[in-house]
């Protein structure tokens, strides 16, 4: 079984793929000074339940594009019986290798997903390119929660920054680190657990499956490591960024 389809499992019950609230996703929306008749191109879009936030409270239009079929299937269901399909176009494809038109856009976001372009930086360098001048970024990513990291994680996680690093990062690509939407332990929770109880439905419907054991292996490894390390050492938040103002 791919990965994909390990995380099309665990994200069956999910509308927003990441640790967040759709009040925190609408208050971005307004950090991205979005209003009606804006552009949004969305990498790593999911189910697409930001662009539809976005679109039901600010009018905006745009484009999300997500490199699983199931993610992309689910997300033109949910634009078509909510009217906005016309408005919002999902392109299933790997992110990075998607063209898109230079300075098009109001705001290019990518909550969650900067392991499309390699991290943090490389997808600062790819949104920035897709904004216009006055254009602002939305990225959701994980940090360090201090400088005092487990080895045996700090190893296996190593586009992760703190968000000093992620500032300075920003700086460097001529970006400004505008305003910071941090996750809550609730947030947390509530995300890694609705991936386990979609890993356990499966489990239980599927006993026989040949790939039950894969599943579950991969069911226990990421609770352990949730319980172990990433709970204790890992925060996730969604940064709003806007170009730099020069004197």
């Amino acid at each position: 079984m791919e990965f994909l389809d390990i995380m099309s499992i665990s994200h069956r019950y999910m509308e927003i793929l990441n640790p967040s609230t759709p009040e925190k996703i609408i208050k971005l929306g307004k950090l991205l000074k979005l209003e009606k008749g804006k552009r949004v191109i969305d990498f790593g879009c999911g189910c697409a339940e930001p662009l539809t936030l976005w679109a039901e409270e600010f009018g905006i239009t745009g484009i999300g594009i997500d490199i699983s079929e199931d993610f992309c299937d689910r997300a033109r269901q949910k634009l078509a019986s909510k009217g906005l399909s016309d408005r919002i176009e999902i392109v299933c494809s790997n992110g990075a290798d998607y063209i898109f038109e230079e300075g098009a856009f109001d705001a290019a976001t990518c909550i969650g997903s900067t392991f499309i372009f390699g991290g943090w930086q490389q997808t600062l360098q790819v949104l920035k390119r897709a904004v216009r001048q006055n254009g602002r970024l939305g990225i959701g990513e994980t940090h360090w929660l201090s400088n005092q990291v487990h080895p045996e994680y700090a190893q296996k996680q190593t586009t992760t920054h703190t968000e000093t690093e992620l500032s300075q990062f920003a700086r460097d690509e001529g970006l400004e680190l505008e305003y910071i939407i941090h996750a809550s332990y609730d947030d947390w929770d509530r995300y890694i657990s609705d991936g386990w109880y979609g890993l356990i439905r499966w489990l239980e419907e599927n006993p026989t499956h040949t790939d039950y054991e894969q599943v579950f292996k991969h069911f226990r490894a990421d609770q352990d490591e949730y319980l172990q390390f990433q709970r204790q050492y890992m925060g996730w938040a969604m940064y709003c960024l806007a170009p730099m103002k020069s004197r």
